[in-house]
């Protein structure tokens, strides 16, 4: 009974409730985005290339904004961020879904529009993640986070599979049109959470001081730069990320159109939030002491969906792939969020988060840019083989470092 208590306890919260709905609507739009702009790219020019360099924009804006917007969620009220960020996300979106409906697309045009967008998300990004503490005590942070993470799957499920059957049936635009819609009416979810200020205005205002944003950044450098396992995973995630994406992203819709079709291709990207859901179930009863350790290890099988795609392009083959690798990086988020959390002071974590998801991300855009040329020129295959063996790579040399493997979430804050 009193695990039931513990689990629910956060939705006494309302701030909490309206952030849950807000974060969920959001996915159940954005998660058809993806699949709506890939087949939208591929309609206009059927040209895996010019899909790699829209996707790729986005990634760039996306982290070339991210530290500021670490500043920033430190900075101002959080849920005023969010609601601004939904705002502006709605409002690309909708232009996107607007231009692709009319056919007045064009590949340039879809390129400024990604960089706008991504640089909206970059701001949302570190609010989002440093959000949750302000919305519930202490004790309530990990049902609170699983709450979140169990709405986002959900969401994601939903969204990519009735997104993939949007677009099949009446288009890609009509897909991007409903991403539009759930970035507008999520706004209007942050709005009702009406949080007390909070974050370095507060403090800056209190004292009469004003502190510079190269301050805020070089302090948030020099907490994530001294500890080596925190910087060693976001290495490893640099190289992971790019092939992963790149693979999955640009290559996957190009084999999908080449076997199964559109439709089954938004069930084999539901897969992934199928396991995503599975992995956080397993993380919140399996609690090992090095969580962190064995969460890097656990994502060689990121490899697994990408060699599927090389080398069995069938359905029940991708989903069983994409579902393995989704309980994987499941369990890897938690452990990392949770080391994080417990290892970094919390008035600081915000930028760190920033610096996490900038050094992440940031080969990103270049695996995005580079896979399609390169299917090109040396084939399909050959390209996602190549993508599978840099997962590998990466993922066996941050598991075998020593500062990865000791990690512990007793560590005291500030370490």
């Amino acid at each position: 009974m009193s695990t039931t208590v513990d689990r629910l306890g956060p939705l006494r919260s309302a701030p909490f409730r309206w952030l849950l709905a807000a974060r969920t609507t959001s996915i159940l739009g954005n998660a058809v985005a993806p699949i709506a702009l890939a087949f939208a790219v591929l309609d206009l020019t059927g040209s895996a290339a010019d899909l790699g360099l829209v996707v790729a924009a986005r990634s760039v804006a996306n982290v070339a904004v991210l530290l500021f917007g670490g500043v920033v969620a430190d900075r101002l009220p959080r849920d005023v961020v969010l609601v601004g960020t939904s705002g502006a996300a709605a409002v690309t979106q909708g232009v996107v879904a607007a231009l692709v409906l009319t056919g007045s697309a064009s590949i340039p045009t879809l390129v400024v529009l990604s960089v706008l967008n991504g640089a909206v998300a970059a701001v949302s990004l570190p609010a989002a993640a440093a959000l949750v503490p302000d919305t519930v005590p202490a004790p309530m942070l990990r049902p609170a986070n699983a709450m979140l993470r169990l709405g986002l799957n959900g969401g994601s499920i939903l969204g990519a599979s009735a997104g993939a059957s949007l677009v099949a049936l009446v288009g890609p635009g009509w897909g991007l049109a409903v991403d539009a819609a759930g970035f507008a009416v999520a706004g209007l979810l942050f709005a009702r959470m009406r949080l007390p200020r909070t974050g370095a205005a507060a403090a800056d205002a209190d004292s009469g001081t004003s502190r510079s944003i190269m301050s805020d950044l070089q302090e948030g450098w020099r907490e994530f730069a001294s500890r080596r396992w925190v910087w060693i995973v976001v290495v490893q995630f640099a190289v992971l990320n790019a092939a992963f994406v790149g693979a999955t992203a640009v290559l996957g819709p190009v084999v999908a159109d080449a076997s199964f079709g559109r439709a089954a291709w938004g069930v084999v990207v539901a897969a992934l939030s199928v396991g995503l859901a599975v992995g956080a179930g397993i993380a919140l009863r399996w609690r090992p002491r090095h969580a962190l350790g064995i969460g890097v290890a656990l994502m060689v099988a990121a490899a697994v969906p990408v060699l599927a795609l090389a080398l069995t392009p069938s359905v029940v083959a991708l989903v069983v792939a994409f579902a393995a690798a989704g309980v994987a990086i499941e369990v890897f988020s938690i452990a990392w969020d949770q080391s994080l959390q417990t290892n970094v002071p919390r008035d600081v974590l915000a930028r760190v988060y920033s610096y996490d998801a900038v050094g992440s991300v940031v080969a990103v855009p270049v695996g995005e840019a580079l896979v399609g040329p390169l299917a090109h020129t040396v084939g399909t295959v050959p390209t996602l083989l190549g993508c599978a063996a840099l997962i590998v790579l990466a993922t066996v040399a941050a598991a075998a470092t020593r500062s990865v493997r000791h990690v512990t979430v007793e560590e005291s804050a500030g370490s």
